[in-house]
C-alpha cells in the first residue's frame, strides 16, 4: 500500500507539472510568436522568419531543460513531503494490525498539529479505549466468574452434604441454598439489564415527566433502607426544570440506580439530596450523598462496566459493578450526558437529558 499512495501521489504530480509545462509550450508556439513577429515588424528587423525560427527553437529548449529539472526537483522534494504526510498512516495501520493481535500498547507519534495530527491523536484516544474495554473485559470475565464460583461451590458442598446424609434438609438449609441462588438470579439480571440499556435507543419511549411527582415517588420505594440507615432526604427543583421529556420507564431505572448507589455508600445518619436544575438545552439531575469521598482517579471510571470503587467489597455491598454503567447507556441513549464529582463532605453523581 505504502509504494501505491507514493505512486499515485508523485503521478498526479507530475501529471500536473506535464499539463503545465504544455500550457507555457502552447503559449509560446501561439500568443508568444505572435507579439515577438508584431516586435519584428515595428523595428524592421531584416530575416524575419528565420529569426522566429531561432526564438521558437531556443524557447523550446530551455523549456524542456527547465521542464526537466523543475519535476525532477519538485517531485523529489514531493516524494520527501508525501512520506512525511503518509508516515503517521503507515504508523496507525502497523498498529492496527498489532491491536487485531490483542496488543493495545502501542500509540502514534504526534509530530503536527494540522489535520494529521488531529488523526492521530483521535486514534490514539481510540486505542486507549479500546485496551481500557479489553482490560474491563478480563476484568469482567473473572469477577462474574468469581460471582458465580462462591454461590456455586456452596451449593454444590450443600448438595454432596445431602446427598451423603451429613446434613439434614432442614429449613436452615434450604433458606441458604435459596440464598445462594438469590444471588446467581441477581447477577443475571444485571447482565440482562446491561444488555437491555445497550439497546435502549432503539426502544425509547419519549414523554413529557412531571418531576415534582416522579422524584417524590422514587425516593419513596426506597423509603425502608433508608430508615434503616436513618438516612434523611432532601429535594430541590428549580422553578422552570420542573418537567422533562424521557422514557419514564428508563429514567425509573436511572434514578433506581443511582439511588441504590447513594444508599449502599451513605454512612448512618447521613444525607441525600436531589436537585434539579435548567442548563443551557438540558435539565440537569444531581443525587449526592453524604459519606466517604470517592477518589478523583476513580470518579473517571466509575461509569465503566465492572468497575468498583472498592475493590475488596463483597456483591452484597459493592455489586457487580453494573449499575452506572447502566445509568449511562440510558442517559446517553436519550442523548443526555452523565458526570461525577466529589468534594466538600459529598459525592455528587450528575446525568443531563435535553429538553
Amino acid at each position: 500500500m505504502r509504494s501505491s499512495l507514493v505512486a499515485k501521489f508523485v503521478g498526479v504530480k507530475a501529471l500536473g507539472m506535464l499539463v503545465a509545462l504544455a500550457i507555457v509550450w502552447v503559449s509560446i508556439d501561439f500568443f508568444a510568436v505572435d507579439y515577438f513577429s508584431s516586435m519584428l515588424d515595428r523595428f524592421e528587423v531584416p530575416d524575419k522568419r528565420e529569426v522566429l525560427g531561432m526564438f521558437l527553437q531556443t524557447a523550446h529548449r530551455y523549456l524542456v531543460w527547465g521542464g526537466v529539472v523543475g519535476i525532477s526537483v519538485a517531485l523529489c522534494v514531493g516524494v520527501l513531503f508525501i512520506r512525511m504526510i503518509l508516515n503517521p498512516l503507515h504508523q496507525m495501520l502497523g498498529i492496527t494490525v498489532e491491536i487485531a493481535k490483542g496488543d493495545f500498547k502501542s500509540r502514534v507519534a504526534i509530530l503536527s498539529n494540522d489535520e494529521i495530527g488531529e488523526l492521530g491523536r483521535t486514534f490514539n484516544a481510540m486505542a486507549d479505549n479500546l485496551e481500557r474495554t479489553e482490560q474491563l473485559r478480563k476484568k469482567m470475565v473473572v469477577d462474574v466468574a468469581h460471582e458465580l464460583r462462591a454461590p456455586l461451590t456452596n451449593m454444590r458442598g450443600y448438595l454432596e452434604a445431602l446427598g451423603d446424609g451429613v446434613v439434614q434438609p432442614d429449613a436452615k438449609v434450604i433458606a441458604l441454598l435459596h440464598e445462594e441462588t438469590l444471588r446467581l438470579g441477581n447477577l443475571s439480571e444485571d447482565l440482562m439489564r446491561l444488555s437491555v440499556a445497550d439497546a435502549a435507543q432503539l426502544t425509547l419511549e419519549r414523554k413529557m415527566v412531571d418531576l415534582r411527582e416522579f422524584l417524590p415517588h422514587a425516593l419513596k420505594l426506597f423509603e425502608v433502607q433508608f430508615a434503616e440507615k436513618d438516612i434523611t432526604t432532601d429535594t430541590q427543583i428549580v422553578a422552570g426544570a420542573e418537567r422533562i421529556y424521557a422514557d419514564v420507564e428508563k429514567l425509573a431505572q436511572i434514578m433506581q440506580n443511582l439511588l441504590h448507589n447513594a444508599w449502599k455508600f451513605t454512612s448512618l445518619e447521613g444525607n441525600v439530596r436531589i436537585t434539579v436544575e435548567r442548563t443551557k438545552g438540558f435539565v440537569k439531575i444531581v443525587v449526592a450523598n453524604t459519606g466517604e469521598l470517592i477518589a478523583q482517579g476513580d470518579l473517571l471510571l466509575i461509569f465503566e462496566r465492572f468497575y468498583r470503587v472498592d475493590k475488596s467489597s463483597s456483591r452484597e455491598r459493592g455489586g457487580a459493578g453494573i449499575g452506572l454503567a447502566i445509568v449511562k447507556d440510558l442517559v446517553e441513549a436519550h442523548g443526555g450526558h452523565v458526570g461525577a464529582e466529589s468534594s466538600v463532605g459529598e459525592n455528587r453523581i450528575w446525568f443531563e437529558l435535553p429538553t
